[in-house]
């Protein structure tokens, strides 16, 4: 379904702060290959009755072997249905930017919920989030570590390396296994469960005239943020263009 108006929203403030490295005994590590992998975006809403299936679908991936090795999905909640009943506590007006930004870096007038975004581009194929995707050389080389960091936060570090000029990064925490009872609104009556939910975005981070850029970040988690279903995204975006270059996931790790 269409929002119901085109209206722009300032970026939320961030809560996040410089940090220390990563805590070498509690790290986990993930990096990226040759190949180009896939940010799979939605866009969604708790007031949108037609969302609930696009997330259904998105959770479905995580069950499906073949596609953490490649696919890295995100679900952005939107804050512009919380007007007509019901408030999406996971919708924010940075999101609703984002989705706007990229219609426009893409010349398209194409902003909906709920909507895929494939590696920056719309997408509504009933297929496989991976089905003609060629296998593309990565635009970008990322290492990313996610250790314990002060008083409770989430450390990252890593290296994000930037093949030519254009790129920026971003950071997105998420959260897996989330729940609401949705009680006004199009979907009023309805237990809704989600996957992938956006916590925190942060960026776009510059890298340096090398092209490289070094992640030392530490993020304040939330009362009632579930610490064993939280994980991180780093992808590298063209600033132009809006094709992502290159994306690593990795879910937080035990202990």
């Amino acid at each position: 379904m269409r929002p119901p108006s085109p209206i722009l929203f300032l970026a939320a403030g961030l809560c996040m702060a410089a940090a220390s490295p990563v805590a070498t005994a509690s790290a986990c590590r993930a990096d990226t290959g040759a190949t180009r992998n896939v940010l799979l975006e939605l866009y969604t809403s708790e007031g949108c009755d037609s969302c609930p299936p696009a997330d259904r679908r998105l959770s479905s991936y995580k069950d499906v072997g073949e596609y953490p090795k490649r696919l890295v999905p995100l679900a952005f909640h939107v804050d512009y249905w919380d007007r007509l009943g019901w408030t999406d506590r996971f919708a924010s007006p940075q999101y609703t930017q984002r989705q706007y930004q990229m219609a426009a870096l893409a010349r398209s007038r194409s902003v909906y919920t709920p909507q895929f975004l494939r590696n920056g581009r719309d997408w509504r194929s009933a297929g496989g989030p991976l089905d003609g995707i060629a296998e593309l050389p990565a635009g970008a080389a990322i290492t990313l570590e996610l250790g314990a960091g002060a008083g409770g936060q989430l450390a990252v570090g890593g290296t994000i390396a930037v093949a030519g000029t254009g790129g920026e990064v971003w950071l997105a925490l998420y959260e897996n296994n989330l729940e609401s009872r949705v009680l006004a609104g199009e979907n009023g009556g309805k237990v809704l469960r989600h996957d992938y939910v956006v916590r925190r975005l942060i960026g776009p981070l510059e890298p340096g005239r090398d092209g490289r850029l070094a992640l030392r970040q530490q993020i304040a988690l939330e009362a009632g943020w579930k610490r064993a279903d939280l994980g991180v995204v780093v992808f590298v975006q063209n600033k132009a263009s809006g094709e992502i270059l290159q994306a690593l996931q990795r879910h937080a790790c035990p202990g």
